[in-house]
């Protein structure tokens, strides 16, 4: 699966985006956007005949190392305790919606 953000699904709703009056995205909460998306992931496995545990590769895409590594990487931590699948992480300049993280997964089918 590729370009799993945020947004909840079916929605427009990207939750951990903070916008102002006029709806612009002005900030973003990794922690909230971090649950989201691996939730997310979870739902898009399950209905694909897959599991969390058949994750092999996922790469994750975030738009500010710096800032929010640390948090992502102990969310991640607390999502595969057991299950360790290969992990890229990479820092980009910008994703095509206002988030700041997005994965891309890869999972055996059983």
């Amino acid at each position: 699966m590729s370009g799993v953000g945020p947004r909840k699904p079916g929605t427009k709703v990207i939750p951990g985006v903070m916008v102002d009056g006029q709806g612009n995205a002005v900030g973003h909460d990794i922690e909230t956007q971090c649950h989201s998306v691996f939730e997310n992931v979870k739902i898009i496995l399950e209905a694909s005949g897959s599991r969390w545990e058949n994750l092999v590769d996922v790469t994750v895409f975030l738009t500010n190392m710096q800032r929010d590594f640390d948090t992502y990487n102990l969310i991640y931590a607390e999502y595969f305790k057991d299950n360790q699948p290969c992990r890229t992480t990479v820092e980009i300049s910008a994703l095509p919606t206002p988030i700041a993280i997005e994965l891309k997964c890869i999972a055996t089918i059983e």
